[in-house]
């Protein structure tokens, strides 16, 4: 094998949506990119794991992996575990070289995914003016995490919404549910709720029945196997092959 292969590592989850949905999205990258031999492994609850992967690739002859987080902020995933997992690989495999890529956020194209995804759920712009955007994420105890999170808000507070507030499924506070509520007190109209989620399971979950307990107006469905999304993937292995110091155009 004379060209990398991406592995895209997802974290995992007991309920099956979330596997079909990353296993959806690698088989758009593949498609966006005939002739890349895409991937997938996940750190727990799902088959194959990360070393597993590692090893029949190392087997087939492979010299070359880019490790893909599909994760959106970097976390105690992107920092700890997955590092950790890969470290234990390359002392088992020496002939393979692993190469890992940057985290898929902060981008413009997540951006563009949530836009998406809430007119899909029927957010037209002229409702921008008067609704109030919920941007629900997981959740960390991570402060650069957070801070990337809250600096999304900012940006898409710039693109026209009355307000946009951050919200959190897990780890701390405010909740979907409390925020969707102090946004109606304050007198705004309509509340969109958008989950910045890759993929179903239990937190998104929670984004959601929050949403419908405090009576949100829209509910955008989480960020899945959109174009967008597949490009994003794309662009980080790119950046992971070009060294350091030198330019994509190069």
């Amino acid at each position: 094998m004379t060209h990398p292969t991406l592995l895209v590592i997802a974290h995992g989850s007991r309920d099956p949506r979330h596997a079909a949905t990353v296993h959806a999205l690698t088989e758009r990258v593949r498609a966006e990119r005939p002739g890349l031999r895409v991937e997938t492994a996940f750190l727990e609850f799902n088959a194959p794991s990360v070393p597993r992967v590692l090893e029949r690739l190392a087997a087939q002859g492979a010299d070359e992996v880019v490790a893909l987080p599909l994760l959106l902020t970097r976390a105690f995933h992107a920092k700890t575990d997955i590092p950790s997992v890969l470290r234990e690989a390359r002392a088992r495999l020496p002939r393979l070289h692993i190469r890992q890529a940057d985290v898929l956020g902060p981008s413009p194209l997540l951006n563009a995914t949530l836009g998406w995804r809430l007119r899909e759920a029927g957010v037209r712009p002229g409702d921008l003016p008067r609704t109030g955007l919920v941007l629900a994420s997981a959740g960390s105890s991570d402060p650069e995490a957070i801070a990337v999170i809250a600096e999304i808000a900012r940006e898409l507070r710039h693109t026209g919404w009355c307000a946009v507030r951050p919200a959190f499924a897990s780890a701390l506070l405010p909740r979907t549910e409390d925020v969707v509520r102090e946004l109606r007190a304050e007198g705004v109209e309509r509340v969109a709720v958008a989950p910045y989620a890759i993929a179903p399971g239990r937190l998104p979950d929670r984004i959601a029945a929050g949403a419908e307990a405090a009576g949100a107006d829209v509910l955008a469905d989480v960020l899945g196997p959109a174009p967008e999304l597949a490009r994003l993937l794309l662009n980080r292995f790119d950046e992971a092959r070009v060294p350091v110091g030198a330019s994509l155009s190069a």
